[in-house]
This record gives C-alpha cells, sequence and structure tokens, in this order.
C-alpha cells in the first residue's frame, strides 16, 4: 500500500523531471536508477529507499529536503507538522526541520547496523555539516573515514562517494545543515 507522501513525491518527482525537460530516460542516465523503478515511483506504484530518492534529487539539481518538502507541501517549524519519512528498506528516519531559506536542517535517526551510501553527485549542489546528537557515526567520504561521536561536528568536503553507518546496537542520531553551493 502506498501512503499519501509517496503519492505526493510520485507527483513532485514527475514534475520536477518535466520542469527540467528531462525523459525518463535522462533522469536514469544522471542518476543512476533504472527507468522501470523511476517509472514505478512516478506512478506511486514504489515507495522510494532514500537511496533512491538522494540520487533522483542529486540528478535533479534538488537536495532531498527539497523533494519531501515539495511533497509536504508546507514548512511549518512545529514539530508536529514538520516532514518525516522513514525508508522503507532500512528504518532510516529523516525528519525536516526547516526547508525552503538558504539553511536547511534535517534531524536523521539511523537504526543500529543500518549502511547507506550516497553517489558523490547527490552532493554536488550543496555544502553539508554533520553534527552527532547521540550514539556513533562511521561516516565515510570517498576513501576517508571519520568516526563521529555525540557533539562531533563535521564539514564535509568536495562531492564524493559517501556511506553512513551505524556500528552500534543503538540508534545514532545527527543533524545535517545543508546550504546549495554557487554555481
Amino acid at each position: 500500500m502506498v501512503d499519501d507522501l509517496a503519492e505526493s513525491l510520485a507527483v513532485t518527482l514527475r514534475t520536477a523531471r518535466r520542469d527540467r525537460d528531462l525523459s525518463v530516460n535522462a533522469l536514469a542516465e544522471r542518476s543512476g536508477v533504472s527507468r522501470a523503478m523511476i517509472g514505478k515511483i512516478e506512478r506511486g506504484a514504489a515507495q522510494p529507499t532514500a537511496v533512491l530518492l538522494g540520487r533522483l534529487s542529486g540528478a535533479l539539481g534538488m537536495t532531498l529536503s527539497e523533494l519531501v518538502a515539495r511533497a509536504e507541501g508546507n514548512r511549518l517549524t512545529r514539530r508536529a507538522d514538520q516532514p518525516v519519512w522513514t525508508d522503507p528498506e532500512t528504518g532510516y528516519h529523516r525528519r525536516a526541520l526547516s526547508t525552503g531559506g538558504p539553511l536547511e536542517l534535517v534531524e536523521v535517526e539511523l537504526p543500529p547496523g543500518t549502511d547507506i551510501s550516497y553517489p558523490a553527485d547527490a552532493y554536488a549542489f550543496k555544502h553539508q555539516q554533520i553534527w552527532m546528537l547521540d550514539g556513533r557515526l562511521r561516516f565515510h567520504e570517498g576513501e576517508t573515514v571519520h568516526e563521529l561521536d555525540t557533539g562531533d561536528c563535521l564539514q564535509l568536503g568536495p562531492p564524493t562517494p559517501t556511506r553512513f553507518v551505524n556500528p552500534t546496537d543503538e540508534p545514532c542520531r545527527y543533524l545535517v545543515a545543508l546550504t546549495k553551493r554557487n554555481g
């Protein structure tokens, strides 16, 4: 069963692709996501994972937060009204704290043992920092591995493939601050 947010994501993704005058084939080539999967997502027949949404939003020149916020259709700041999305495959849980302005804030809870990878082009249009709120995160930035503990803050370097790994038996929580890159 597909929920209201998944249906809204379908419309938002299709609209963003068409606004950029991209065919499904072109988006598939840019994102590395199959045409069939893009079609299923755009029809609301599949609930996309965080990795798929990250690849698609990057290929569209958007942040994942922008894509989800557009699907939500609002930018309220009260906690009860902030857009929340959970990856159906991993349980990765993200809350868009602020969107639509020059700075986006996203709170993420990564379940124990979760390992999520993103390609470099998911970061091509933004600067990011990660601030650990609770727990431990092993963050792979290309060949460099950062072990982050509660209170640590990491400014990401140039776009490179990344992996977010929770190597512990407890969830970890972190804040991601994003701004768009110029040019």
